[in-house]
């Protein structure tokens, strides 16, 4: 069973118009490691319901844009964000950056998708990973050479094995478990800038 726990984070995103209390983890984020500069480019993959997005298109400013996109419906609470389009898609049926509607690869790709969660501890974190390593596979494919990337992992040893092959794609590679993130959680973030396109 879901629960929401109306803690200090979900009173303040409340308070801040915001439309989850995940804002607070991309800010931390972005303050720390500056992932997101004025003017660039970010896809934001399953940015439902999306406070990301409403963080991102304030980063970027008029000169930037932000494209999501999720398999639920459109937030159309999102619709009046002038740099921002959202789609109604399943990311890993995305071929190429044409198919968003866009000629170029993004500056910046972010991710605080989660599976459908079963409450069984492998079968979650198996889940996660296979959604992990696809976004890993996909980022030729909408992640510039130079890019910044910030993904969301529920911990474990595969997903840790996993993450360390993956360290060498980036010139800066960096774990953080946001102060916002709930103590029960064993989610964290991998925060990856200067992305190495493959030559092959």
């Amino acid at each position: 069973m879901s629960f929401k726990v109306k803690d200090h984070y979900f009173k303040k995103a409340k308070k801040e118009n915001y439309l989850a209390r995940s804002i607070y983890k991309l800010e931390e984020i972005d303050n720390k490691y500056k992932v997101i500069p004025a003017g660039s480019r970010v896809l934001d993959l399953g940015y439902h319901p999306g406070s990301w997005i409403q963080y991102t298109a304030k980063k970027v400013g008029p000169d930037g844009q932000v494209v999501g996109i999720d398999i639920k419906h459109v937030n159309k609470k999102l619709l009046g964000l002038r740099n921002v389009k959202v789609f109604e898609k399943d990311i890993f049926d995305v071929t190429s950056v044409e198919d968003l509607g866009e000629s170029d690869q993004f500056d910046v790709v972010v991710s605080d998708m989660a599976p459908n969660t079963t409450g069984v501890r492998s079968v979650d974190q198996l889940r996660s990973l296979n959604l992990i390593e696809q976004v890993f596979y996909h980022l030729d494919v909408f992640l510039k050479d130079g890019g910044n990337f910030v993904i969301k992992v529920f911990d474990s040893h595969d997903a840790q094995m996993f993450l360390k092959e993956q360290k060498s794609r980036f010139k800066e590679y960096n774990y953080l478990k946001p102060k916002s993130t709930r103590s029960v959680s064993k989610e964290f973030f991998v925060i990856g800038k200067g992305y190495k396109k493959s030559t092959n």
